[in-house]
């Protein structure tokens, strides 16, 4: 199930962000190593201080096993202030109805292989539909994120291919990044779910917004 959690409904899912924090900091600060502020045993950092949404995935069993954070272009965002280099001195991509998405991740520690709701495919698939349907009910048309080349692959086999790309692949540490573009659509939704096998709502039914 998706729990969309932004500023007017955060207070009533604290539990949840927090372990959000805790399965990034498993991911990206234990597994991947990135040089990324760790604090109390969750990964956080100044973006997450500009309400974005995030797009939370729990199990059954009530574990958050992936999310994705979301954030306005019009502001400070990662692609603008930490991966310009990536842009080849163009400006930032700004602009109402486009987000960026980062901070993707799942829990390959209790997710499985295959296609069974308790899956790694299962999972990402959950988590990308719900963020291009809740950025569709928001009036966005379009995402960029900052991907590496795996993740390039990921996408392109899932359904979910970029429809194109902003400057240039760059290094960045140990991988490539790329500056990826997505439109938020019916059609790209509709591939996903193809993909995955998911036909029902992914949405918690009740979303508390205040």
């Amino acid at each position: 199930m998706i729990f969309i959690i932004d500023s007017l409904n955060l207070r009533e899912h604290e539990p949840l962000v927090k372990d959000m924090f805790r399965l990034r900091k498993r991911v990206f600060a234990d597994r991947l190593g990135w040089d990324v502020r760790v604090s109390q045993g969750m990964e956080r950092d100044r973006f997450d201080d500009l309400d974005p949404a995030h797009v939370i995935s729990v199990d059954d069993e009530g574990r958050v096993v992936g999310c994705m954070r979301l954030l306005q272009t019009t502001g400070p965002h990662m692609l603008s202030d930490v991966f310009g280099a990536i842009l080849d001195g163009e400006p930032p991509l700004r602009s109402a109805t486009c987000w960026e998405a980062t901070r993707f991740c799942v829990d390959t520690e209790v997710l499985t292989g295959g296609r069974a709701s308790n899956s790694i495919s299962y999972v990402t698939s959950e988590v990308m539909i719900g963020a291009f349907e809740f950025a569709m009910s928001a009036g966005v048309t379009d995402a960029v994120a900052v991907i590496d080349p795996v993740m390039d692959r990921v996408l392109k086999r899932s359904g979910n291919a970029p429809h194109g790309y902003l400057g240039t692949p760059k290094p960045m540490g140990k991988v490539t990044a790329l500056a990826a573009l997505m439109d938020c659509s019916e059609e790209r939704v509709a591939r996903i779910r193809a993909f995955s096998g998911i036909d029902h709502d992914v949405m918690q039914p009740h979303r508390v917004t205040a």
